[in-house]
């Protein structure tokens, strides 16, 4: 195995994300504190022989003022030589081990690590964890996090516990040439430490606010693109540059606020990292007068105190990142850690289809309001039996879908299918054996081939390019070129099909329910966006797709839904009437009122007159 394999980041957690940062960054790195461990004793190696250089110059610097200049190595041939393996194999091999754990072993791995278990328990969280919020600010809190752990990470091995390491060595090193140097370092020690506690929480709390300021700007900024058609149709370029604008201003101050606090802390840190070489080389001087330190212990004094100047400055910049790290960290722990409000049970058996019948039993669920859900439903659907559901916007067609699917749960009331209630079984196994097709058809930036396939993936391209022909759009793929010159079924299709018209995004996701073969088939205004002649050979399409299938149709353009075994009128919540196309027209009720204002036109339009009512019914009936 190649040492860069050592970390696995594709090993799941084992236990939901903690609220608070000590825990969370150990549950995000479980499982790579081995490489970490001797990542920090190579850390730790660094900084001795970074001591250990100034050590044997000073050394060095001794032994050639005792020498002559007939005999310039004197009697110590054995120290130059030792020196010269000591910087020229030694520590280039010692720093080099050094940078390769840092960029290679450590950084890629580490990062892709958190990545991945941020993102697997993102994506677990339900549908209204994203409904309530931006998706770019969502994905940006997941990169966000990652990088500011893996920062963090390679801060405190690769810089502070090298520190560490020079530090102690350099008082160990002090103590050996003069015991009042080493004092003076260890005084200089506890202001700089005084130092950097008067202003790290400081800059973490800023830091915290900048980045959940900067995370809105995004949050914005994305929202505003997704939806550029909206933007461009509206004309409202201006209204979307304020608001950016607004976002980029609270950014800006959040970020004058931390710029501040970095400033005044870096200019006590230059003042105090003045002192420290003043102090020491003075010092050395002092004594070497009085007899008490040798010349090489003045230059390694002095070599010691410029470096540990030059590294106090280097470290407490890193630490000043560490923290504000720490703040993007806690702001991404609010955002992502959360509970999931939708889980499965522990004992949740993967739901296996037999018939496919389909119990609604006094189901009640209004999103946590009073309004706009359904109320005490309760509908029977036989395997294999074709449902339409009919009613006006808000009366709780989607609703009944949305909770047949799991993508929440009943407030009151079960769902079954084959008589295993959705609550006892996984989610994940229910949405695999339920085709959809919507009428916000979904497709991904990718090629037309991927979009088909993501109905099932072990297709093969002869499946794919059925399902197209069946869905009517394999002609339409066929002329498909994106901006890279891929053509076909390999041609991008945009974000979100940005690129195809609104029947043709409806087509691809028909192929991809064809594909999927379900046994349970819902159609919720699949056929809404094709026009007539396109509608009519789909309808022929979907009739051969839903034999054998247990279907249920949501539609507003009734005539889709007049060969239904049995079609259910919903209005506010609540079934008012059940049953065929010829039986709900007779009863002259809701549905009866819905055909009469379509056959007139459109919903909500003036009826036809009873001659042209006749004439359209006599198309379906």
């Amino acid at each position: 195995m190649k040492p860069w394999n050592w970390i696995n980041y594709n090993t799941p957690a084992l236990s939901p994300p903690p609220s608070t940062i000590g825990s969370f960054l150990f549950w995000a790195l479980s499982g790579c504190f081995p490489l970490l461990t001797l990542s920090g004793l190579i850390a730790i190696i660094t900084g001795i022989f970074e001591v250990s250089a100034v050590l044997i110059l000073g050394a060095l610097i001794d032994t050639a003022l005792q020498s002559s200049p007939e005999n310039p190595l004197g009697e110590e041939i054995w120290l130059f030589t030792a020196g010269l393996i000591f910087f020229l194999v030694l520590r280039p091999i010692i720093f080099g081990g050094f940078s390769f754990m840092q960029t290679v072993m450590v950084s890629p791995n580490v990062f892709n690590l958190v990545l991945s278990r941020i993102h697997r328990w993102t994506l677990g969280h339900s549908i209204e964890f994203f409904d309530n919020d931006f998706a770019g600010r969502i994905a940006q809190k997941e990169m966000q996090t990652a990088r500011a752990v893996t920062d963090v990470v390679v801060e405190l091995l690769f810089t502070v516990l090298l520190a560490l390491a020079s530090v102690v060595g350099a008082c160990l090193l002090l103590t050996s040439v003069n015991i009042y140097l080493a004092f003076a370092l260890g005084l200089w020690l506890v202001f700089y430490l005084l130092l950097i506690r008067y202003f790290m929480p400081k800059i973490r709390k800023r830091s915290l606010k900048k980045a959940g300021a900067r995370a809105l700007v995004t949050g914005q900024i994305v929202d505003t693109v997704t939806n550029i058609k909206t933007v461009k149709l509206f004309a409202h370029d201006k209204h979307e540059d304020r608001a950016a604008l607004l976002a980029m201003e609270g950014f800006r101050d959040r970020s004058i606020d931390y710029g501040l606090i970095a400033a005044w802390f870096r200019f006590c840190l230059n003042t105090l990292a003045g002192i420290l070489p003043v102090v020491m080389v003075g010092g050395s001087l002092w004594f070497w007068n009085t007899g008490n330190v040798t010349a090489g212990d003045i230059a390694a004094a002095g070599a010691i105190s410029l470096r540990l100047s030059q590294m106090t400055g280097w470290v407490s910049y890193t630490l000043m990142a560490l923290y504000a790290n720490l703040g993007e960290i806690e702001d991404g722990i609010k955002t992502l850690s959360p509970p999931h409000d939708l889980k499965d049970s522990p004992i949740a058996k993967k739901l296996k289809i037999s018939g496919g019948g389909i119990v609604f039993d006094q189901v009640c669920f209004a999103y946590g309001r009073n309004v706009n859900g359904v109320e005490n439903v309760s509908i029977q659907i036989a395997p294999k039996e074709k449902i339409g559901l009919v009613g006006a916007s808000g009366a709780g067609k989607s609703t009944l879908v949305s909770l047949l699917l799991r993508l929440y749960d009943t407030e009151s009331g079960s769902v079954f299918i084959d008589n295993h209630d959705v609550k006892k079984v996984t989610q994940a196994s229910i949405r695999r054996q339920i085709g959809m097709v919507t009428q916000e058809t979904a497709l991904f930036n990718r090629s037309a081939r991927e979009n088909i396939a993501y109905g099932q993936y072990r297709a093969s391209n002869a499946d794919i390019i059925h399902a197209a022909k069946k869905a009517e759009a394999h002609d339409f793929i066929l002329q498909l070129q994106d901006h890279k010159g891929r053509k076909g079924y390999d041609a991008h299709l945009g974000e979100q099909g940005v690129k195809l018209s609104g029947g043709q995004r409806q087509r691809i996701a028909l192929a991809r329910a064809i594909l999927k073969n379900a046994p349970i088939l819902v159609l919720d205004e699949a056929t809404s966006a094709l026009d007539s002649e396109v509608e009519a050979s789909i309808q022929s399409a979907l009739a051969k797709v839903m034999k054998g299938k247990t279907v249920l149709a949501i539609a507003h353009r009734l005539s889709t839904l007049s060969t239904m075994d049995r079609i259910i009128v919903m209005d506010k919540g609540c079934i008012i009437e059940e049953g065929t196309h010829k039986s709900l027209l007779a009863k002259k009720g809701l549905y009866f009122r819905y055909w009469q204002r379509q056959s007139g036109g459109f919903i909500g339009t003036p009826a036809a007159s009873k001659l042209e009512l006749k004439t359209y019914q006599g198309r379906f009936v």
